[in-house]
């Protein structure tokens, strides 16, 4: 069975090595581009989606557009990038016109908005104008969900209720959820102690994001970080028809943050399609062809 070289919706990479660590555990710099290069090498991966770090909530240190639009072109058999917009920009406006800055970076290249991780309410106006703009110029949206205070991502409660409120306001905008927030709640037994963190044991009925995937079709997932591999993994005979059920807008993707990064998700797909717990069709859409049609840029 042919192995598909996969497409990663998430990575963060910069080109230089910066002497300020992401924490104090060991976590390290971002990868440069011949680090992550030998990552993808070994993990199968063909290339992924650069996402740029501006929001103060998230930022070590800035990995800007203009930085991320560089390393796709000189590095284009490693990188496409995404543009990443703070809802605060301009004039911390819920009029600012962000079709401005989204234009000016399509023309870049970008290829979507994200990762969007400013802490601000997912239905703060401003929130909402950013993804106004993002409708009109036909641009996804990769965001992070987080807590409200000491946390990065934008803010929802237990239940997804701002999210769901969003996804029927902009139907023509996809979005792609990521975090711990977002993917805790594909279980209907998650509470607000465990909420943040990575849940184990059978996915209960009842999960939000079930409920939403069936009631909006806007809502696509990013199956990167330890997040995504944890809500399909934990339980595997869900996981595995979660794939089949939601193959369409599902999407491969690592997180990877610093050359050490452990990343399992790539070779369980592989096993997965190898011993028939999903179809060849479900790994090829998921592990690649959902990215190369969001992003337009099918490769040989």
């Amino acid at each position: 069975m042919k192995k598909i070289k996969k497409i990663d919706i998430h990575v963060h990479s910069s080109m230089r090595k910066n002497g300020i660590e992401r924490n104090k555990t060991g976590a390290g710099t971002y990868a440069n581009p011949a680090e992550l290069r030998a990552l993808y090498d070994g993990l199968g991966i063909d290339f992924g989606v650069n996402l740029p770090i501006i929001s103060p909530e998230a930022m070590h240190y800035c990995l800007t557009n203009e930085e991320a639009a560089d390393m796709a072109r000189s590095f284009p058999e490693t990188f496409v990038f995404f543009c990443c917009l703070d809802p605060r920009m301009g004039s911390n406006s819920q009029e600012t016109n962000f079709s401005y800055y989204i234009d000016y970076y399509k023309g870049l290249g970008a290829k979507g908005i994200g990762e969007i991780t400013a802490n601000l309410p997912f239905d703060d106006p401003r929130v909402w104008n950013l993804f106004k703009h993002a409708e009109i110029c036909g641009m996804p949206v990769l965001f992070h969900i987080g807590f409200e205070k000491n946390d990065y991502g934008l803010i929802d409660e237990l239940g997804l209720p701002r999210l769901e409120k969003t996804l029927a306001a902009f139907p023509d905008l996809i979005f792609l959820g990521h975090s711990q927030k977002f993917w805790s709640e594909i279980s209907g037994d998650v509470t607000g102690e465990i909420r943040g963190q990575y849940p184990a044991g059978p996915v209960k009925p009842g999960g939000r994001i079930i409920e939403l995937m069936d009631g909006y079709g806007n809502l696509h997932c990013d199956l990167s970080a330890g997040s995504g591999y944890n809500a399909l993994t934990r339980d595997v005979d869900f996981g595995c028809g979660f794939i089949e059920k939601y193959q369409d807008r599902l999407y491969f993707g690592t997180d990877i943050c610093a050359p050490t990064n452990e990343m399992l998700l790539s070779h369980w797909l592989d096993d997965m399609v190898e011993t028939n717990r999903i179809s060849y069709a479900a790994y090829e859409k998921v592990s690649r062809g959902n990215a190369a049609r969001l992003l337009c840029c099918e490769r040989d």
